[in-house]
């Protein structure tokens, strides 16, 4: 097949380019742009939020409690009263077997893990961890911050003063050389933040080697802990056992390392059920979850029990909700491949980015050319499609290279997605050329 001199060039990877052969495919993207933009487009991939179809696969729930006789939990509580302060036995089970753990060592909370965060982040400032001085009365509070990773940790810890150091993510998880080597020498790291399982926004998958020796770790600060958000543990994409990520139980490690103190894991149904009327839960050592219903005898006096039990009623059990899960990948699995194979068809081989293909989750992960993650954002904007901002993804906002930007394909409807997928394409490839002409 003979090739034209245009179709030749814009084959080519496009640090290959000559100044002339630029110049020319600019030109020819800049047209495909303003027709794009033209059309008046209004999308958004910004926020890794269920779509409406996904919503509507629980629909059942917001009717299974009907009358005054649905409203008692297993030990006869009436649910409509005060009661239960760290969650119905039931419930505590239900979120225990989707976390692998009895149900003893799980607190529930409402209808969102990030708020659990934020609360144990904010006891250790106040009251301090056991028996630790309190964050507040210390000259410096630090944290590490895998990255590229989720944006609302970085904001918790930055709400309360705490300096956060960035530790580079491999596909087996954080760079365990730099968290070994930082959190044994100083003393003012007093956590790390997690996500274990399809993590956000990479969707990488921490190795058992790495669970291992993050349980294993010998920190220099006694009230070090490590914030496991389990918030995709059982968000997978394919049904095929080798496609669905296990890990090792954090807990279990770290009791064999002796050391059960060291982790509280926080998980939720948000993206299982009803991101705004899902069901959240710590889950920790015996010593740990004292000291939190402590707090919690303060805070409030039950949270919602109805909730707690609607999702008991409909799920029944841990089986129920692998099926319901398993509708749900049904929806997204195609969101995610439209995605991939729009990116790999319109910029594979140009050397202009990288992106991740993961298994599960809610995110991909995309790596501009260093110093171009900005223009795209804005450059999409321009053409209709919303982003996560550049830079979200790393603590204060400050991506050292300008290069990631966050993938949500999950809320768009797929027709949306091939389209949003599409702008984005056409606008790393049109600011791609511009930088690299800059730089000639």
């Amino acid at each position: 097949m003979h090739l034209s001199r245009r179709e030749s060039y814009i084959m080519k990877a496009y640090s290959e380019l000559n100044r002339e052969e630029l110049l020319a495919l600019k030109s020819q993207l800049e047209a495909e742009y303003q027709d794009i933009k033209a059309k008046g487009l209004s999308l958004d991939m910004s926020r890794g939020k269920p779509s409406v179809e996904q919503l509507d696969l629980a629909e059942k729930m917001l009717g299974i409690i009907t009358d005054n006789e649905d409203v008692k939990a297993e030990n006869g509580l009436d649910c409509r009263n005060y009661g239960a302060p760290i969650g119905l036995p039931e419930a505590r089970k239900l979120l225990g077997d989707i976390a692998g753990v009895s149900a003893d060592r799980v607190i529930l909370g409402g209808n969102s893990s990030l708020q659990l965060m934020f609360d144990t982040v904010s006891r250790s400032y106040s009251h301090g961890v056991l028996r630790s001085i309190p964050w507040s009365k210390l000259d410096c509070v630090k944290f590490l911050c895998p990255v590229p990773g989720y944006d609302r940790h970085f904001a918790v810890t930055e709400y309360f003063g705490v300096e956060m150091i960035n530790i580079p993510m491999t596909e087996d998880g954080p760079d365990m050389d730099l968290v070994e080597k930082l959190v044994s020498e100083d003393p003012a790291v007093k956590g790390i933040w997690c996500v274990p399982k399809y993590s956000n926004p990479q969707g990488y998958v921490y190795s058992d080697e790495t669970v291992r020796r993050m349980a294993s770790l010998d920190p220099a600060a006694e009230d070090f802990r490590i914030y496991w958000d389990n918030a995709y543990g059982i968000h997978h994409l394919y049904e095929e056992a080798e496609k669905q990520a296990q890990i090792p139980d954090i807990l279990t490690e770290c009791e064999k390392a002796q050391k059960p103190d060291m982790v509280y894991e926080f998980i939720s149904t948000s993206k299982v059920s009803f991101a705004g009327g899902g069901i959240s839960a710590i889950i920790s050592s015996d010593a740990n979850l004292e000291q939190i219903k402590e707090y919690m005898s303060f805070q409030t006096i039950g949270n919602d029990k109805l909730n707690q039990l609607r999702h008991v009623k409909y799920f029944k059990s841990l089986d129920g909700v692998k099926a319901h899960m398993k509708k749900e990948a049904d929806i997204l699995r195609p969101k995610f491949e439209a995605v991939e194979s729009i990116l790999e068809e319109s910029l594979g081989g140009l050397g202009i980015g990288n992106w991740t293909r993961p298994l599960g989750g809610y995110f991909i992960s995309f790596d501009a050319m260093p110093g171009c993650a900005k223009e795209i954002v804005v450059k999409a904007k321009e053409a209709g499609l919303v982003l996560t901002g550049a830079g979200a993804t790393y603590p204060y906002g400050k991506d050292p290279k300008d290069s990631n930007i966050r993938i949500a394909p999950t809320c768009p409807t797929l027709s949306e997605l091939i389209l949003a997928a599409k702008v984005f394409a056409v606008s790393v490839k049109l600011i791609s050329a511009e930088h690299l002409l800059r730089e000639m």
